[in-house]
């Protein structure tokens, strides 16, 4: 029986291994499989190339003070100590420096609670302190007085809740291509940060922790921090604006982030030009006359087109020549003037084409648009207009007498199907707009300022007027080179129709060439951005200077030059003479400041102007009454 039971459980046992071994099978199998399908993703993805693969150094070596990673030298610096008062910006030179450096913060806020209750301590042991010292007879410690009305402010401060407290962490990380420089760096910005009188050291033995914690991974493995309140915490924040300041050039005015000096040359710019946005009474007029007279003083010549007889004033204080263009004025400019030489290789065949594509801007202007019948009409009668004063393409430009409109109406009635061109045309040569331009030019550009004033001209006629004007100061600028600045106030005017914007826009892109820098200034900011040309005369002006903005506006000249939102607030609330100036790809918050001297002679305030003649006619009655008395 005893047998019998072990037998049958030797077979029981039995059947159970074979089934365990038939299990264990095909798990070893599956297993295999698995190390094959690791194997075999390995050595695919030894194959793929990956961003970390991109970014990543050829090599890294670790120094005891500096890193070599790749062909490049870099070391961390660290702040172990900041001064009692730390101004705002302070971090500004280390942050316009023109080198490759990151830089990296940490905070970690600490609870209100437990330094309220150390501070506590700390006020008790000064206390304690300082009532000792008095019962001895010693003398009073101004370094322990300090200490504790500085806690005493802090604990009122946190207990309010205007103020936290934190633990800041503040590294940066330099990169250079050779040790030598690396050093040299290295001093400069030690030598800044003791300047302010913060205490900064270079890693020792931690070169890779350093780098480490100025990677963009927040990981700080050095851990170096100071005790401070959110109030010195802010004012280290690199947010601030780079300096807009230069070797030579002008003063635009006031930095209104660092307080420092905008100073600019146009002409170190890609192009001289510039546009200048504000609403009305915002402080664009007193800006550009700032600007011109501050050119004056370095020898620049400036002509300006002024539509409102706003400079005048300044024109009379530095002995501008002013000229009055209207219809019953003396001063007369001829549209059909060309250049006397022009520079180069310009041939009077294509002086004499571009001169007929502009006069053809003009006739626009003056007659409404024209069909294509109608254009070539004018076209012919252009060419032939000239060609009856003898001025063809083998004519000597420097000895002419050019025509005037009166020869051009002539030569259309002349014509097939330039009769009722004629009629349309004659208002202005015999009709009552015969006083604008049917004469021969009478003026001299020889003074270094020329003013042109079309304030006492009708609105329809103001733009024909100014569209004759730029022609003729284009004239003037390619037959001599020389830096000039030519300013178009209100220029909006010549956005309203296609050839006069065609025209400025024409002017815009190619007056570098002849060291000239073209400023149009504009209260109406959606006239001029809703025309193509007046966008395209933004792209082409290297600086640009925004003022106050009205909310009508405000959207369109946000899109136009990329604005934050903070910086489109800034433009809705800013002050008189305050705004946004850019100069290439920089960008700062200005405000124009001006000289007492200086704002005497461009004020555009009426009251003003008035207090000054009258103080002008006082002084003049005091001479007057000198001379009668000797």
């Amino acid at each position: 029986m005893i047998n019998f039971q072990k037998k049958k459980k030797n077979k029981i046992k039995s059947k159970k291994e074979q089934e365990l071994n038939e299990n264990q099978v095909p798990q070893k199998s599956e297993l295999s499989r698995t190390k094959e399908i690791i194997a075999d993703e390995k050595a695919f993805r030894k194959g793929i190339l990956s961003v970390r693969d991109l970014i990543s150094p050829a090599s890294l070596k670790v120094n005891s003070t500096f890193l070599r990673l790749g062909q490049q030298y870099v070391r961390s610096v660290f702040i172990i100590s900041y001064p009692r008062y730390i101004s705002v910006g302070w971090f500004a030179p280390i942050i316009n420096l023109n080198e490759t450096f990151d830089v990296s913060m940490f905070f970690y806020p600490v609870k209100s609670a437990v330094i309220l209750k150390q501070l506590k301590k700390r006020v008790g042991n000064l206390e304690a302190q300082i009532i000792s010292d008095a019962e001895k007879g010693a003398a009073r410690d101004p370094i322990r007085e300090t200490a504790l009305r500085d806690i005493e402010a802090l604990r009122d401060a946190l207990t309010q809740g205007t103020e936290k407290f934190f633990q800041f962490a503040l590294y940066i990380t330099l990169y250079t291509d050779n040790e030598e420089e690396l050093e040299r760096l290295s001093d400069q910005v030690e030598d800044i940060f003791g300047s302010r009188l913060v205490y900064s050291r270079r890693v020792l033995y931690q070169a890779e922790q350093g780098f480490n914690s100025t990677l963009p991974l927040g990981n700080d493995e050095l851990y170096i921090t100071f005790n401070m309140n959110s109030s010195p915490v802010a004012s280290s924040f690199p947010f601030i604006s780079s300096e807009l300041t230069s070797d030579r050039g002008i003063l635009y005015g006031i930095n209104r982030h660092n307080n420092s000096l905008i100073l600019f040359d146009r002409f170190n710019l890609q192009n001289a030009n510039s546009v200048v946005f504000a609403s009305s009474g915002a402080g664009k007029s007193y800006a550009i006359k700032l600007e011109v007279l501050r050119s004056l003083m370095l020898g620049t010549d400036v002509i300006i087109i002024d539509p409102e007889y706003e400079y005048k004033h300044l024109s009379d204080a530095v002995g501008g020549t002013y000229v009055n263009i209207s219809l019953s004025s003396e001063n007369k400019i001829n549209p059909f003037d060309l250049p006397r030489a022009i520079g180069g290789d310009a041939k009077p065949k294509d002086i004499i084409r571009s001169a007929v594509i502009t006069l053809k801007g003009l006739v626009r202007l003056m007659i409404g648009e024209l069909d294509y019948d109608e254009d070539s009409v004018v076209d012919r009668a252009l060419l032939e207009t000239y060609a009856k004063k003898d001025i063809t393409a083998d004519s000597d430009l420097s000895d002419i007498e050019p025509p005037i409109m009166s020869d051009f109406q002539q030569v259309l009635e002349g014509m097939e199907g330039g009769s009722e061109l004629a009629l349309r045309l004659k208002k202005y040569t015999e009709g009552t707009f015969s006083g604008l331009i049917n004469h021969p030019t009478n003026l001299e550009m020889d003074n270094q300022m020329v003013t042109f004033s079309v304030r006492d001209l009708e609105d329809e006629l103001r733009p024909i007027a100014i569209y004759t004007i730029v022609n003729y100061i284009w004239n003037i600028v390619r037959a001599e080179t020389k830096k000039r600045i030519l300013v178009i106030d209100e220029a909006w005017w010549m956005m309203q129709r296609e050839d006069s914007a065609k025209f400025i826009f024409a002017l815009v892109k190619r007056c570098r060439k002849y060291y000239l820098g073209v400023t149009t200034i504009t209260q109406d900011v959606n006239d001029f951005l809703s025309s193509p040309y007046g966008k395209a005369i933004v792209t082409n002006s290297s600086l640009q200077l925004l003022l106050k903005q009205s909310p009508a506006a405000i959207d369109l000249v946000q899109k136009t030059f990329l604005l934050t939102e903070g910086e489109k607030y800034l433009l809705l609330e800013s002050g008189l003479g305050e705004g946004i100036f850019f100069a290439g790809n920089k960008h700062v918050a200005i405000k124009v400041v001006a000289s007492y001297s200086e704002d005497q002679l461009i004020t555009s305030d009426p009251r003003q102007l008035l207090e000054i003649e009258e103080a002008k006619k006082e002084f003049e009655e005091e001479q007057l009454e000198g001379e009668d008395n000797k």
